[in-house]
């Protein structure tokens, strides 16, 4: 028998080595990499849905985008109007208040050209800018009255003075927009104003007027300076100068109201009055045949001042 019979049984395949101490095992695999979420304590489960929220709402505005694109709803709107439209919300009449100057027809013109005569579809925004347009109108409003008409309520501007600029006459308003050409021969009975730009000054000129009233009824016109100051012209003949700055003119024509109340100055044959010197008046007489010098109690005129020579 032989010895390895002898230990007790069949031949036998030699055994593993166990380890030997504190040997521990070794795995090979990778450990699994943690997201961005995960690694601030976001579970798994919630980051994929997290992750499914997000696909759904670019999914979401991609079809917003989509339907924005083709225009979808205005299309939806033109044609829920139009079946309105269709049902007798039709434009068939326009209703014009407060139209004195502006023309009615060219008003109905601007009223009728929509896009669509259906009430709903009527573009009452674009119809109020198409009014603006006109010199004549200040405010305009545009209304819908179902079934079928539309309301346009006009405010004109009022002509205050005729603006005089190269040899072209106009009308224009309390704040110089200019409202329509005027005819030499049809000229209506308001102040003149003369001069390049005079028409935008035309609001510093009513409240120069304001500092004397008693003298507004008898002022032709006046004339808008060097870019700088008035002159103003008297019905009776009579030359104003006033200075520069606004509330140097008021004090100046102030004082000569005063003066004109005291001791009337116009239509006593003075040619022109200065005041552009606000410690003395100086005036010129007319050089008309037949002139005389007028009478008056006016401050002694004095030496003229050198601009003064100058401009008479």
């Amino acid at each position: 028998m032989s010895a390895r019979a002898a230990r007790g049984g069949p031949a036998r395949g030699r055994a593993k080595p166990r380890p030997r101490g504190n040997a521990r095992s070794v795995s090979t695999r990778r450990p699994k990499k943690q997201g961005l979420l995960e690694a601030f304590g976001i579970s798994s489960a919630w980051t994929r849905r997290l992750g499914n929220w997000a696909l759904a709402g670019m999914t979401a505005a991609v079809i917003v985008a989509a339907i924005l694109a083709f225009r979808l709803p205005q299309l939806a709107g033109i044609a829920l109007g139009e079946g309105v439209g269709g049902a007798g919300f039709t434009l068939r009449r326009v209703e014009i208040t407060g139209a004195q100057r502006v023309s009615r027809l060219a008003i109905y013109n601007v009223a009728f050209d929509q896009d669509s005569m259906a009430m709903p579809l009527v573009d009452l925004a674009a119809t109020r800018a198409r009014l603006m347009r006109f010199g004549w109108i200040r405010e305009a409003r545009v209304s819908r009255r179902l079934p079928d008409t539309l309301v346009i309520d006009i405010v004109e501007r009022q002509p205050v003075a005729i603006w005089q600029n190269n040899q072209q006459l106009s009308l224009i308003d309390g704040e110089g927009v200019v409202l329509e050409p005027v005819r030499i021969d049809h000229m209506p009975n308001l102040p003149l104003v003369i001069g390049p730009d005079a028409n935008r000054h035309i609001g510093g000129l009513g409240a120069l007027l304001q500092a004397a009233p008693r003298l507004r009824p008898q002022i032709a016109g006046a004339t808008w300076v060097g870019q700088r100051r008035w002159d103003i012209r008297f019905q009776s003949g009579e030359l104003l100068t006033l200075p520069e700055g606004q509330e140097e003119a008021q004090r100046a024509i102030s004082r000569f109201a005063l003066m004109d109340q005291q001791d009337p100055l116009l239509g006593r044959g003075f040619a022109r009055i200065d005041m552009r010197d606000p410690r003395r008046t100086y005036v010129r007489i007319s050089r008309e045949p037949g002139a005389i010098v007028p009478a008056t109690t006016a401050p002694d005129p004095g030496p003229p001042p050198q601009d003064l020579a100058r401009t008479i």
